[in-house]
């Protein structure tokens, strides 16, 4: 193959050829071979019917009852017998060897090919002929090699290990069809399915990898052939399509059965958060990102509304894309300056109305406006920044316990929230410690929540630091009970103190009776699983005397919420402790 040096080059001839008169004149072989480079080496358009004709041609001058060319990507798979192999030309007849060339270029692929004869033809040949075919052979051979090798880099370089397309696939389809004119009209997507760490903890990661690849393949299908869908890696996906089939993708999105199995008889439901984007008539590409960001912005928005949401890409979301940068820009100037602001909301005993703790509640204070979490936290979430402001706020809530303990003063336990961005930090049990450990207050005056709404989580990275925090008697506690995918599973595996119930179980007047039978019941029977594993029962979101008595009723002992107290500044806060009773 030209510029790919041979390493290795061996040659088998049926023995005994004699050096005599060739049975084919060297006009003839020249021909052939004159007719082989023409079309192997572009002087003429490769034509695969013409070049298995000049192959058949060969074979009836020679008198071959066989031709077998055979591609393998490395030396393993030639050894295991994984590779591809071609058979142009095969009369069916007994036939033994009469000929083998095997190439191995510095590339590592191995190409062989081989000719056959009915061994009452052997008689027939010549040195000369052997010669001739071996020459022939080359030239076939290399491009072979060249065919091949193009595309196992293209297979290589546009898809993934799951020989799925990739992103690379997704960029060169795209310039293409603006090459062609035909990008403005498009629709494209971003999208990410759900919860598919549970699809693989359920069904296995081979089935799993299965479930990704067939899903594709119905994107593609519902996209039809003016379409491309490429895997960014793990569950993200992009995609191009044409707007006549924006229902039949949209359809997948929502919701699919997707086949996996051997036979493929096994299936199970796949849904995805997606952010389309429809390219307007007036539409330039000058970047990737003009479609890109498009649809990731979408996809973000999606991905905080219910599951299988779709969200199409307007003008308003830039506002929200530079805001984004605005409070990124700003977050690590405002942490040093202290412009985040710690309240304390008080939890009650309402057996006696005392207050024995408190969760830690962070604003913002930037621009002389005071930013409510709602409007930062999924910002600062896109980015570990939300990891600095969690400790952030521990080592300032562990400062207002030591000041307090200083003064002579009770003090209770205090709740900070903890993102799960933190378990990629395999430091993070020992940085807990030390924040605590540093500001001299000791471990039963803190509590670390931590959220149960994230899809993703690491089980067994969740498990280490909860048990490694109660070890050092830290509390735990799993916030929003309720809300998440895995909520029993998170409570059966991992050794909390504390469960937070999230408000949507506490019972409230809205509804048809039957919605709020429902929602008693599973309350009474939260609560009671909470007390019967040993853990404290903390309601949040608690604003009626009624849902007092709720609680009072089912022997629920700690109440957090509007009824007794909105967050508080240290100072209201502390007055509060003062006081020590409602």
């Amino acid at each position: 193959m030209p510029g790919d040096k041979v390493q290795r080059h061996s040659v088998y001839v049926y023995p005994g050829i004699p050096d005599r008169e060739p049975l084919i004149d060297v006009i003839k072989s020249n021909e052939f071979l004159r007719r082989l480079v023409e079309i192997t080496h572009g002087t003429h358009k490769y034509d695969r019917p013409t070049y298995v004709k000049l192959i058949q041609d060969i074979c009836d001058a020679y008198h071959l009852s066989k031709g077998v060319s055979e591609f393998y990507q490395n030396t393993v798979n030639e050894r295991l017998g994984v590779g591809e192999v071609f058979c142009d030309f095969d009369d069916g007849k007994e036939s033994v060897l009469l000929y083998r060339l095997r190439i191995q270029p510095e590339s590592g692929v191995v190409i062989t090919a081989s000719l056959f004869v009915e061994e009452e033809h052997i008689k027939l040949y010549a040195q000369e002929d052997i010669r001739n075919l071996g020459l022939m052979l080359h030239v076939i051979t290399s491009f072979i090699s060249r065919e091949r090798l193009q595309k196992t880099i293209e297979r290589i370089v546009f898809h993934d290990d799951l020989e799925i397309p990739n992103f690379r696939a997704f960029m060169r389809f795209m310039s293409r069809i603006n090459e062609q004119h035909k990008l403005p009209g498009m629709v494209a997507v971003h999208l990410d399915l759900h919860n598919f760490t549970i699809v693989n903890n359920d069904i296995g990661r081979p089935n799993g990898d299965a479930v990704l690849q067939n899903y594709c393949k119905m994107l593609q299908e519902a996209g039809g052939d003016r379409s491309c869908f490429g895997r960014l890696g793990g569950d993200k996906f992009v995609g191009i399509f044409p707007p006549e089939k924006e229902d039949a993708v949209v359809k997948v999105l929502s919701g699919a059965a997707v086949p996996y199995g051997e036979t493929g008889e096994r299936k199970i439901f796949v849904s995805a958060g997606a952010g389309i984007f429809r390219l307007p008539p007036d539409f330039e590409l000058h970047s990737q990102g003009d479609i890109m960001n498009r649809t990731t912005m979408a996809s973000m928005v999606a991905k905080r509304r219910d599951e299988g949401a779709i969200v199409y890409y307007d003008e308003s979301m830039e506002i929200y894309k530079n805001k984004m940068k605005q409070f990124q820009k700003r977050f690590r100037e405002s942490l040093k300056n202290e412009d985040f602001k710690v309240l304390y909301q008080p939890k009650v005993d309402i057996r006696t109305n005392e207050i024995i703790g408190a969760e830690a509640l962070s604003r913002w204070l930037t621009d002389g406006k005071l930013v409510l979490p709602a409007e930062f936290i999924p910002i600062l979430e896109q980015n570990t920044d939300i990891c600095a402001l969690d400790f952030y706020m521990l080592n300032r809530a562990c400062k207002d316990i030591r000041k307090r303990l200083d003064e002579g003063k009770n003090a209770v336990r205090i709740s900070v929230n903890f993102s799960r961005k933190h378990l990629l930090d395999m430091t993070l049990l020992e940085r807990i410690l030390k924040t605590i450990d540093d500001n001299n207050v000791p471990h039963e005056y803190i509590e670390i929540e931590l959220t149960e709404t994230t899809t993703d989580v690491q089980f067994r990275d969740l498990k280490r630091i909860v048990a490694g925090l109660n070890e050092a008697g830290i509390n735990t506690a799993v916030d929003d009970f309720g809300v998440g995918y895995s909520s029993m599973n998170l409570i059966r595996a991992i050794p909390w103190n504390v469960l937070k119930v999230d408000r949507c179980f506490l019972p409230t007047d809205d509804g048809d009776e039957r919605t709020r039978k429902a929602t008693f019941l599973m309350f009474k029977h939260v609560v009671s699983m909470a007390h019967e594993l040993g853990m404290e029962c903390v309601v949040e979101g608690v604003e009626t005397q009624k849902q007092i008595d709720i609680l009072r009723e089912n022997d629920c002992e700690i109440a957090q919420g509007f009824f007794y107290d909105k967050p508080l500044p240290p100072e209201e806060f502390e007055a509060r402790l003062d006081k020590k009773f409602y």
